[in-house]
């Protein structure tokens, strides 16, 4: 199957769970998700072209059974994202989570983890939803929505103070910033 080179959304190398979110963004004022054949794209290119930008194109396939698996995935992300406190969310993620197991091992270098599935369809939602937990674990207030009210993007703030506002500086941020500019510029 041929795919692009690269990757058409304005954010990619998030960890896993955020960018399974943001495979859903605005592009040119119109929503656009990467799984619903964006730029021409089928569904299962879209899924390739992700699997691929995550690093997890030689762990899994790209078909209908894990394109429908991560669906599921995503949409409990993004419920469980948009809202910590719905139980309904953390369900799904939970039913999730039940399609894979974490198998301890013993390596060359010491403690190791190997992930196991029911069915390898499930790999790449199940790895999606574990490094939620991982996000969750690490510092749940790192995750965020960017700040600019045209985005729908998310990411994990690894500032050090913690300040990060948006997406990318290059697209939202640096549009805030003209915008600033100019509202200051025409009140003068």
């Amino acid at each position: 199957m041929a795919t692009p080179a690269t990757d058409p959304r304005p954010l990619i190398g998030e960890p896993v769970a955020l960018d399974l979110i943001n495979t859903r963004w605005m592009h040119e004022g119109e929503p656009t998700d990467l799984f619903a054949g964006a730029f021409g794209l089928t569904r299962v290119e879209g899924l390739a072209i992700w699997l691929e930008s995550t690093g997890l194109a030689g762990r899994f396939r790209a078909d209908a059974a894990t394109l429908v698996h991560l669906l599921t995935a995503r949409e409990a992300l993004a419920r469980a994202v948009a809202d910590p406190s719905d139980a309904s969310a953390r369900s799904l993620i939970d039913a999730v989570l039940e399609h894979g197991r974490i198998r301890i091992t013993l390596t060359a270098q010491g403690a190791g983890e190997r992930s196991e599935f029911d069915d390898p369809a499930w790999g790449p939602a199940w790895t999606a939803a574990r490094d939620y937990l991982e996000l969750l674990k690490s510092g749940p207030d790192r995750i965020r929505k960017c700040a600019s009210d045209t985005c729908v993007l998310h990411f994990h703030d690894i500032s050090r103070n913690g300040t990060r506002r948006w997406c990318s500086m290059a697209a939202c941020g640096n549009r805030a910033k003209a915008s600033r500019h100019y509202a200051r510029t025409r009140e003068r």
